[in-house]
């Protein structure tokens, strides 16, 4: 893919609102002055990482980063340790399966509790449970006790279909401003899941912290729904973040080839994969479902032609880049990072940054420190937690 260096504005990038179909998209361009792009500067903070893909601040000042590969590690005074979180269960690595999010309790401070999204296999064998003994694999939702060292006490709060496949686990985390968590699950490559209500795939989900689900989710007391669900037609959530301004919940979804979405969660919506997207089949660029727009399915906030392979994302809000504060910044897997400048429930302007320093960035996270971290994506050892400064 070809990609003019520190700027969308050559993409053709289109800004969208509204939850139904709407005119004629509008072009913008990058940040005009006196916003405009400000030098910054990539720190590597830890290497020697595994296929990095989640980062978690500790109030004790550890990092913990997941390797997709299995393991949570911990960075602590600038170097990555050799041992890895005890407590975790088996967890295998299949194509984008494998150790996922991290994230940790609104409530930390008191109860210890983390919560980790991971891939299970289907169980075999005489001694499997009928439910799970089948082929596939699964996104797991689960929670644990930190004591420092290990996590302990694993309860299980969320279980997707057995699917096979080793496509589109989601499984980033976000917590609403009441305390509830919110969860994504991709169609696992079988774009049909999305919009059925009674599939574990292709939605994003909302529950209480302890597994229960909330009286007020849309589809809850329904029999023709799972009651987790909070919205669905969701192709594939790789990034949850909620914008501490108006405590609304935006997600980035991973197009096909283009068709990359930035949208708001909203209770009940249908975001429209696969019958609406702007993106088309990889490879053979063929027209996918009906088109981009049709009644009752929701236009995305942002999308993106050709694609960036959008990834994890937070609102940055901290003090070391103050010229951000507020701003969206999104992980890119084509490279670098996406700064979206957000006004209210609206994206206004956009520019990309860093696609030499960041060439796979898996997940993005403000520190306690108010600077803004990143996971380079790599196989074997190669993965690196960066720090992101003003020059």
């Amino acid at each position: 893919m070809s990609l003019m260096k520190n700027t969308l504005a050559a993409l053709a990038v289109t800004l969208l609102t509204g939850t139904t179909a709407v005119a004629a998209p509008q072009e913008f361009t990058t940040f005009p002055a006196p916003k405009a792009r400000h030098d910054v500067k990539v720190t590597v903070v830890a290497d020697g990482l595994d296929t990095p893909w989640a980062i978690a601040f500790m109030p004790d000042g550890r990092i913990l980063v997941t390797e997709r590969t299995g393991k949570v590690r911990v960075v602590k005074d600038g170097k990555l340790l050799p041992d890895a979180i005890a407590g975790l269960p088996k967890i295998e690595e299949e194509r984008q399966g494998g150790l996922l999010d991290i994230a940790l309790d609104p409530d930390y401070a008191q109860n210890k509790y983390v919560y980790l999204s991971f891939m299970e296999k289907a169980v075999k064998g005489p001694d499997a449970k009928p439910r799970d003994q089948d082929k596939g694999n699964r996104t797991v939702i689960a929670r644990f006790t930190d004591d420092g060292t290990s996590f302990k006490d694993m309860k299980v709060l969320f279980k997707g279909a057995l699917v096979d496949s080793g496509l589109h686990f989601g499984s980033r985390f976000a917590f609403d401003k009441e305390g509830h968590i919110y969860f994504g699950i991709g169609e696992r490559g079988q774009q049909d899941r999305a919009q059925d209500v009674l599939d574990a795939a292709g939605k994003v989900f909302r529950l209480n912290r302890d597994g229960s689900v909330p009286t007020d989710n849309p589809f809850a007391g329904r029999t023709d729904a799972l009651p987790e669900v909070f919205t669905y037609g969701n192709r594939n959530p790789q990034g949850l973040a909620t914008q501490p301004s108006t405590g609304l919940i935006w997600e980035s979804e991973h197009g096909p080839q283009g068709g990359d979405e930035i949208n708001i969660i909203r209770s009940g919506t249908n975001y429209g994969w696969p019958v609406i997207t702007y993106g088309k089949t990889y490879g053979l660029g063929l027209k996918i479902g009906e088109g981009t727009e049709k009644a009752g399915m929701a236009q995305p906030e942002l999308y993106f032609v050709p694609s960036l392979a959008l990834a994890g994302m937070t609102f940055y809000e901290g003090g070391a880049l103050p010229f951000w504060r507020g701003d969206l910044i999104v992980g890119l897997l084509a490279g670098g990072i996406a700064r979206l400048d957000v006004e209210g429930d609206k994206v206004v302007a956009t520019e990309r940054l860093l696609t030499d320093e960041l060439p796979r960035t898996r997940d993005v996270a403000v520190g306690p420190d108010g600077r803004l971290y990143a996971l380079i994506e790599a196989p074997g050892t190669d993965g690196k937690l960066v720090r992101i400064d003003r020059k």
